[in-house]
């Protein structure tokens, strides 16, 4: 063989080598991106020739896919009550999901390797494969009682209900909300238009406040310092005394710590209950500064709040809640009635209040109840999980009792059901000058046998005091438990 055909035949094998390694190149490594690649327009088809599976909350459909007709874009998304539930479902569009339609996306879809059997079985038998069908925790009653309630307000905010005894998220409601069939259609165009229009909005209808925005939490954080305080000294109880001045003298700074309005609490000393059923500032602030930083941040950690723990998925991501960083006394005294950089989210104060109601026991919250294949075999069961022990049963009780004073002695009288005991803990939370203070509540009920456990934000919904967190959040509360309770 001579010399040219040499290095001819050379050339052939070097760009066949070639060609096979990008081959695998494409294949391998970047099959993934180029399947996602919106440029694809098979894959943009692709996702509407499978019949996704159903959402529902138990006999609720929330979500559903309608055969169109039409060979290229055969299954439409539609949600029969789409701004209800919105922040629970999420939304299917062209090119992106969310929420319950992006977390089990692999399910509704039927692309999961935990439908690979069923996958099986359609191909031998002839059926056209469908997706699974994924059950939420969602309690209809409760979500459509909050979503009603909530609006009624004229004003931003979020509501979580949890079911104590096992994490189950009974609602979640965010307010403004927004319409997901706005996104179902299969025009790229008309949905980005759309999607554009509500991300500008500047009331920012696409965020769940309920898990993805933090607030100070006010005086609902007051729990959290009994808590700990409770924790301390297993002598203590509803019935002994602690200081309570008119104003708490700040160390290192010239602006103290008063009560709301610079009113008196008692005489200046009274009971742990009476501090928590008036929301006096003072009380707390000298038992934060008392127990100390790592003290109140390690309680906070029992109840599942800081930004160093485990990240928290319902499967959904939360934002992480915190105290806030260790600065001075002073600061420590602000966080300890809620204020300062103490931050959270509707949800962990939800869970705060579940804790309590649960015997000290924190149940992690969850969303997704039970998945099954589209002939009704379960997949996937109910997954309960504890995520810490808050407190003792003994200290829970005793905080148990002092927020069922709350309800009915003190500052929440509004989140009264008759012939039901109800805890609670209201909340005014300063915010930005100018703005009025956000209105919290958090409660539970029964308080013998709690089914239920709530908290909710109305953002500023506050007319200034603790009062007004029981005027405008705790009817709010009220109205989702007796949907529950069945009041």
């Amino acid at each position: 063989m001579n010399s040219t055909l040499k290095r001819a035949a050379l050339a052939c094998m070097v760009m066949f080598g070639l060609l096979m390694i990008n081959i695998n190149y494409l294949q391998v490594v970047r099959a993934d991106d180029l399947k996602q690649n919106s440029l694809d327009r098979r894959n943009f088809f692709a996702r509407y020739e499978v019949e996704r599976g159903l959402i529902t909350a138990g006999n609720t459909v929330l979500a559903e896919s309608k055969d169109t007709g039409d060979s290229e874009t055969r299954f439409k998304r539609v949600y029969p009550k789409g701004e209800i539930y919105a922040p629970v479902t999420g939304f299917f569009a062209p090119e992106n999901t969310s929420d319950i339609e992006r977390e089990t996306n692999d399910l509704l879809d039927g692309s999961s390797p935990d439908l690979v059997i069923r996958r099986g079985i359609d191909l031998v038998t002839g059926k056209t494969t469908k997706g699974a069908n994924v059950e939420v925790t969602i309690n209809p009653k409760a979500q459509e009682a909050a979503y009603k309630a909530l609006g009624a307000s004229s004003k931003k905010g979020a509501l979580v209900a949890i079911d104590p005894r096992s994490g189950a998220i009974l609602a979640m409601v965010s307010i403004p909300t927004y319409d997901p069939n706005l996104f179902a259609p299969a025009d790229k165009a008309a949905v980005n238009k759309a999607y554009a229009k509500l991300e500008k909005d500047k009331d920012q209808p696409l965020v769940n406040r309920a898990i993805a925005r933090t607030y100070p939490p006010g005086s609902t954080f007051k729990v959290v310092t009994m808590a700990a305080y409770l924790e301390s000294d297993d002598s203590l109880g509803p019935q002994s005394q602690v200081d309570a001045p008119q104003v708490l003298d700040l160390p290192n700074t010239t602006a103290d710590l008063p009560n709301y309005g610079g009113a008196a609490c008692g005489a200046g000393r009274v009971t742990l209950s009476f501090s928590l059923e008036k929301s006096c500032n003072t009380p707390f602030g000298k038992i934060g500064i008392d127990l100390g930083y790592e003290t109140m941040k390690e309680q906070a950690a029992k109840f599942g709040i800081g930004p160093d723990l485990e990240p928290l998925r319902i499967p959904m991501g939360v934002s992480p809640s915190s105290i806030g960083p260790e600065e001075d006394k002073a600061a420590l005294a602000q966080a300890s009635i809620g204020q300062r950089s103490n931050q959270m989210t509707p949800l962990q104060m939800a869970m705060v209040a579940a804790g309590i109601a649960n015997d000290g026991v924190v149940m992690k919250p969850y969303l997704v109840k039970r998945v099954t294949d589209a002939e009704g075999t379960e997949i996937q069961g109910e997954d309960r999980e504890e995520l810490s022990t808050a407190m003792s049963p003994e200290s829970a009780a005793k905080l148990q009792e002092m927020m069922v004073n709350v309800v009915e002695l003190g500052t929440a009288g509004a989140a009264k059901i008759p012939g039901v005991k109800v805890g609670g803990k209201t909340g005014t939370a300063e915010t930005a000058e100018g703005r009025a203070p956000h209105a919290w509540f958090i409660s539970f009920a029964p308080a013998d046998d709690p089914q239920i456990a709530v908290a909710l934000i109305v953002e500023s919904g506050s007319a200034g005091d603790d009062a007004s967190g029981g005027q405008t959040a705790a009817p709010i509360a009220k109205s989702v438990m007796e949907a529950v309770l069945n009041k």
